[in-house]
């Protein structure tokens, strides 16, 4: 499975130049079957991301953008009558893949947003009364643009809390960028792209997640972390329970991705900015974009060992 997961790895780099961290992060996340946050600068490659991932991964692909018109039906999906059958029919909206794009999620309204909420958290929807069960796996990518970028509506907390993790690409590096510069177009080379994985392979690694050991050592380190969110003057609140489980699962896919049957203190520090930035704000911030800060004060005064 070690080679399984390098290969796929490295595919996805063939077209995200010099992004192997958030790559892992990413496929970390579907692995610990969360949902994952992608905020940036538009043209960074948050789409290129969801779109590699789906052709590798060998998942079923749609991409919904996100609009001020979007309504939830539009995602969901509706009934319409049929008058050969005298009766409605339902007609399955974009939700009903494997992999879901939400492109730039917060330029559409907390009404079309919400439409998502019982999908991630529970792999079904309820339309018109009928609950009908989504494709397994079932993963989110959402991609969105800094809230202070005109005609964006913020995620509220609820939504943000959602999502297992959130990450942020950046610009590349000098050496990456000259050769995205100087080679083809990456749209050739996404659409060379072939499967690297297939979905018993990749059902199974889920599984493997779960399995992986955690020794009571890294439970205390994970709690005294929390409990330092809680405590601290500087947090405006601290992390749930659910975050808690949030970084325990994720550290158990990163170990797995580092190729261990155990969970160590580093695994959670790898995952630890992503997985807690989003759910985390400092006292004086409102604009709840200081956690980075957070996190690494968090990093600096929790000692590993208790």
């Amino acid at each position: 499975m070690r080679d399984v997961i390098d290969n796929t790895i490295a595919q996805v780099g063939t077209v995200l130049l010099g992004k192997e961290p958030r790559i892992r992060l990413a496929l970390a996340c579907l692995l610990s079957r969360g949902h994952l946050l992608i905020e940036d600068l538009p043209g960074m490659g948050k789409t290129t991301l969801a779109q590699a991932l789906a052709r590798v991964l060998g998942l079923s692909y749609t991409r919904i953008q996100f609009t001020s018109d979007l309504l939830p039906a539009d995602i969901l999906g509706v009934s319409v009558f049929d008058k050969n059958s005298a009766s409605f029919q339902f007609h399955p909206g974009p939700i009903f893949n494997q992999l879901i794009l939400a492109d730039e999620i917060n330029r559409t309204t907390p009404k079309s947003q919400s439409a998502l909420l019982e999908a991630m958290e529970e792999q079904q929807v309820t339309v018109e009364g009928a609950t009908r069960p989504l494709p397994t796996p079932f993963f989110v990518i959402a991609t969105q643009n800094p809230n202070n970028q005109g005609g964006t509506f913020a995620l509220p907390e609820s939504q943000l809390d959602r999502f297992l993790m959130r990450i942020e690409l950046g610009y590349p590096d000098p050496v990456a960028e000259r050769q995205l510069l100087r080679g083809e177009d990456r749209r050739q080379v996404l659409n060379r792209l072939q499967p690297t994985i297939t979905p018993a392979q990749l059902a199974a690694l889920q599984d493997q997640c779960q399995q992986v050991k955690v020794a009571e050592a890294l439970l205390d380190y994970i709690q005294r972390l929390v409990a330092y969110t809680r405590q601290a003057p500087e947090f405006a609140y601290g992390l749930s329970p659910r975050g808690a489980l949030a970084l325990l699962a994720c550290a158990k896919s990163w170990a797995l991705l580092e190729g261990r049957g155990h969970v160590v203190p580093e695994d959670v520090q790898a995952v630890l900015p992503a997985v807690v930035e989003h759910r985390l704000r400092e006292t004086a911030d409102f604009s709840g974009h200081g956690a980075a800060g957070l996190t690494q004060r968090l990093l600096s005064k929790v000692d590993i060992i208790g």
